[in-house]
Parts: C-alpha cells; structure tokens; sequence
C-alpha cells in the first residue's frame, strides 16, 4: 500500500491540482449560460428554423443529431491533447481532463448513434445501413468505450493512465475518418451539405436552419465546458478522498 501512495504522491501533489467540488462562480455563470443557451436553440429550432420540405418536423432532429457530433469530436480532441500532456509532464490533472472529456466524447457519441437512426428511418426509410461515415463512428465509440474500460480496471492508477493515454491518442485518428468518409467514399447516405464530394454536390442549407444550427452548436460548446468543469471537480474529489482512505489504511497497518 504504501508503494501506492508514494506514486499517488509523485504524480498528483494534493491541494494545488485538486479543485473545489463545490459550487463556484464560473460553475454557476456556465450553468446559467448553459441553460439560457439551449433555451434560445430550442426556440430557434422549433420556432424560427424553416421546416424541410420532404421531412417536415422529423428533420429537426438534424440540430440534436449534428450539435452532439461536433460536442464528441470536440471532446475526443481534448482527450487527445490531454493525454498527450500527461504523457510529457505527467501530472495528474492532465490525466483527468483527458479522463472526463472522454466520458462525455462517448455520452453524446451514444447520443448521435440514437439519433441518426431515428432521423435516417424519415429520411432514408431505414434504421441502419453499413455504409462509411456510420461505420467508422461506431467504431470511434468502441475505441474509446475500451479507454474507460482500461480506467476501470484493477491496478496502480498512472500505469492505467499512461496505457489509457495511448488510446486517447490513437483513438483521435478515427476523428477525422469520421468526418471525411462521405467526401473520401461514394455513399447515396449522408448527404453532404457543405462543400463538394467525390460524387455529389454539396446541398447548402437554408439561411433560418444554418441560424439554429450555429446557435445549437454554441449551446452544446457550452455544455460540454460545464460538463468538463463540474466532471473534473468530482473526478479530483474522488482522488482526494481516495488519497485519504489510503492514509486512514496506512495509519491502521502500523
């Protein structure tokens, strides 16, 4: 036990890299800014967005299902820079940021793997189809369902954290395959809005539906540094109490 905590000590210092788990002002100003931001999306989606042509109401599901895309690929990045961190500097709270942006990358991937289905049974009159882009997406959620897993298993936290790292910075490669797969492969799914493809044209989007989507995207930027900020507080709660159910042991063996 005692090796345990002296690289507990070596890596994370205690006080200085451990944040308050209670409510701050920039908790409660992110809270507020998040709340009043999906507020106003959901007005603009609803409300003063055009309704599609073909889809009608079901194509509202587009700002849910784009915005929590962006917010996973977002988040993975963070993984992907905090890892990279913590294997250089490693200091713990590089590993927790890497950590908890992870757990929300894989939240709102499971988000727009439950939305895509939905909206793809209006628009293509199926659930599911093996093409690129739905592929390697799922495949981006068991990436980085196995780095939680790693976090999860037995063994001294930085060996767990260094193994998870790699994974953090493997697993971003998929990001941009992702996002590339309809450009990079002829697909009749996934129409491409912006830009030209290998196949078809990019559609545009009406003036009213690309206002609610910027604004849905900004709405979910602003979730996710909420969700960040309030996950590392009770991440480095959690250490600390760890740390001190440690030294309660310690004292005990003597």
């Amino acid at each position: 036990m005692s090796m345990n905590l002296e690289r507990e000590k070596a890596v994370f210092t205690g006080g200085s890299e451990v944040a308050d788990a209670k409510p701050t002002n920039l908790s409660k100003i992110l809270f507020g800014a998040t709340v009043i931001s999906m507020l106003v999306s959901l007005y603009f989606i609803f409300i003063f967005a055009a309704e599609e042509k073909s889809m009608h109401a079901a194509q509202k599901i587009f700002y849910f299902h784009v915005s929590s895309a962006w917010l996973a690929f977002m988040a993975f990045f963070v993984t992907f820079v905090f890892s990279i961190l913590f294997l250089i500097k490693r200091k713990r709270i590089f590993d927790t940021y890497a950590y908890v942006s992870a757990e929300i990358g894989v939240v709102f991937t499971i988000i727009v793997l439950t939305t895509g289905p939905i909206w793809a049974r209006s628009a293509w009159n199926t659930w599911w189809v093996w093409e690129p882009r739905l592929i390697t997406t799922l495949i981006l959620f068991f990436i980085y369902i196995a780095y939680i897993m790693i976090r999860q298993m037995d063994g001294v936290w930085d060996k767990k954290a260094r193994l998870s790292a790699v994974f953090g910075i493997i697993g971003f490669a998929d990001v941009p395959i992702v996002f590339f797969a309809i450009r990079w492969w002829q697909t009749k799914f996934h129409p491409i809005v912006f830009g030209d493809g290998p196949s078809q044209q990019g559609g545009g989007i009406e003036d009213t539906m690309l206002a609610a989507l910027l604004i849905t995207i900004t709405a979910f930027t602003i979730l996710y540094v909420y969700l960040l900020q309030k996950g590392v507080s009770f991440e480095n709660m959690r250490i600390k109490v760890e740390q001190y159910k440690e030294k309660l042991r310690e004292q005990l063996d003597k």
